[in-house]
């Protein structure tokens, strides 16, 4: 079974053909602050014309739903959608803590993954050592981490991590910092495939935003705010 994976939930847009066995077959990813939209579907094409690989020869969907930037997330899940739509393969949704914790390297300590929101508060879900969630995400102060999180030694990844080392550290908490920063398409095709392969339910694509989306309502006719 081949995956198509997509991301542009955060700083970075990537595309990833991935074999059941976990071989990349193709990969592209540039990291960006805007421009998904724009980039998106051409490193598609390119990566489907490097692996040779139609449509037809697919077997799964997969695309990060967040946390993340809103519009990021709202690209990806439009094109996993009309692919899928188009194609009648199944599409699973794969959140950037699931893609993130899958990226780091197993060393016998619980993994931390912290994405930064833009906002005062961390996005956070803390992985096992080998891997599985052991909680749901949340989103929670830079001050209050420390509570959130299991004792011991851990290891912190995501575009958050340097913040919860920061918050960590001075809670006199022992942390090592992964290295990983941003989800990968090839970390969400692998991540999507051991859900498929394993029989379970895929996922569904609905996006994980863990606050309100900041808008600005209109007036109300007259010229009085709501």
């Amino acid at each position: 079974m081949i995956a198509l994976a997509l991301d542009s939930s955060g700083s970075a847009c990537s595309v990833a053909l991935v074999e059941g066995g976990g071989t990349v077959l193709a990969h592209r990813f540039r990291a960006m602050a805007r421009g998904h939209a724009e980039l998106l579907l051409p490193m598609l094409r390119d990566a489907m014309a490097e692996a040779e690989v139609g449509f037809d020869s697919l077997g799964l969907i997969a695309v990060t739903v967040g946390p993340g930037s809103f519009t990021g997330i709202r690209v990806g899940l439009s094109a996993a959608r009309g692919l899928a739509l188009a194609t009648g393969l199944p599409a699973v949704g794969i959140t950037a803590f699931e893609a993130v914790a899958a990226a780091v390297e197993p060393a016998g300590q619980a993994i931390v993954v912290a994405i930064d929101s833009r906002r005062s508060e961390l996005f956070v879900q803390v992985f096992a050592a080998g891997g599985s969630a052991a909680g749901p995400p949340i989103a929670v102060a830079p001050a209050d981490l420390a509570a959130s999180v299991p004792s011991g030694e851990l290891v912190l990844a995501g575009d958050g991590a340097g913040r919860a080392a920061a918050a960590l550290t001075t809670a006199g908490r022992a942390v090592r910092l992964s290295g990983i920063a941003s989800p990968d398409a090839r970390d969400v095709a692998r991540v999507a495939l051991r859900q498929r392969i394993g029989g379970g339910a895929l996922s569904p694509l609905r996006p994980l935003y863990l606050r309100a989306p900041d808008v600005t309502l209109p007036p109300a006719p007259g010229g009085v705010s709501p």
